[in-house]
């Protein structure tokens, strides 16, 4: 049962989640030859203030 974590900048609608787990799922069916129903995908919606690169928040880009 492969499971994977995704962590996405918040921001994403529904049908943007909804379109990425059948992606995902899809190509993890097709490359380790997994049934759909046992993938399971969790997704973690990060806040701009909680996600930093290079040493800086991404609340504080412009």
């Amino acid at each position: 049962m492969p499971t994977l974590r995704v962590e996405l900048m918040e921001g994403r609608t529904p049908e943007q989640k909804k379109q990425l787990v059948q992606a995902l799922t899809q190509a993890v069916v097709e490359t380790l030859g997994s049934k759909p129903e046992s993938v399971d995908i969790l997704l973690y919606d990060i806040r701009r203030h909680d996600w930093a690169t290079g040493g800086v928040l991404w609340s504080e880009k412009s």
